[in-house]
């Protein structure tokens, strides 16, 4: 079995343009956003291919410069899973292509791993996601990022099976309760990694942005919304820290999370 990890990065983000050449500073000095998220996949464990995804040659030429594999993609593609369905195009080959997204240095190795597990044990699916249930902590932090009008984060529900229901940056579901920082929560983050079979991205870019997608901003809902079925992979943190760089805000949270750790967060 095959496994290809695609990171895509655009520099035109709308919330932060571009975030994947901001540094952020750990224990090992400062390295790039998109240098920590491709040392994060490289870590992953029976992977046979990672490249960057982009169509930016900023980002390309920062990227070969730190020895990556860079597939340029066009300008055109409006989300990542659209960038790594041309990238499944331009190198075929591989049973499972996993999109990285590039904003999240912290990704450990083993929710890779495990979401390939988990796409691969359910014959049925064609695309997976892993979800992370929220501590007490990373809940409060989710909601002072909405009382702020910014969003720290997605958040998912799902059925029987692990089959997704939505998927919404709103902090759902609705709680109505306080929460300590260690105590368990029943919101799950989505984290922001896909596992696809070839027959997904093969049909994704043929289907219509739909009215879900175009206010949630969210390119898995395109899957939902054309009746197909997003598996929720759950992952365990193992007394690790997750947090996504959607915001300028969050450049020091993650760096604080590293220093913590003690460590770049890519190999732990």
């Amino acid at each position: 079995m095959s496994v290809l990890i695609a990171i895509p990065a655009r520099f035109a983000s709308t919330r932060y343009p571009g975030k994947p050449l901001v540094s952020l500073k750990g224990p090992d000095g400062d390295k790039t956003l998109i240098r920590r998220s491709w040392e994060a996949a490289m870590a992953v464990r029976g992977v046979d291919r990672v490249v960057v995804a982009t169509d930016d040659a900023r980002i390309r030429d920062h990227a070969q410069g730190f020895g990556a594999e860079v597939v340029m993609t066009s300008d055109t593609c409006h989300n990542g899973t659209e960038r790594c369905a041309e990238v499944a195009q331009k190198i075929p080959g591989y049973d499972v292509i996993v999109n990285l997204q590039g904003d999240a240095p912290l990704t450990p190795a083993w929710f890779v791993e495990d979401l390939v597990r988990g796409l691969l044990a359910n014959g049925s699916a064609h695309i997976a996601t892993p979800v992370l249930r929220c501590d007490g902590r990373a809940l409060n932090g989710l909601l002072a990022d909405r009382r702020a009008g910014r969003v720290g984060g997605t958040t998912a529900v799902f059925g029987a099976g692990g089959r997704g229901l939505y998927f919404s940056k709103e902090v759902i579901p609705f709680t109505g309760k306080p929460y300590s920082d260690a105590d368990e929560t029943p919101v799950f983050h989505h984290v922001g990694v896909y596992a696809y079979r070839p027959s997904a991205l093969r049909e994704y870019p043929l289907w219509p942005i739909g009215p879900l997608e175009t206010l949630e901003g969210l390119e898995q809902l395109r899957f939902l919304e054309n009746g197909h079925t997003v598996l929720c992979v759950e992952v365990q943190a193992n007394g690790r820290q997750f947090w996504e760089l959607n915001n300028p805000s969050d450049v020091p949270v993650i760096e604080r999370m590293m220093s913590e750790m003690g460590s770049t967060g890519a190999t732990m």
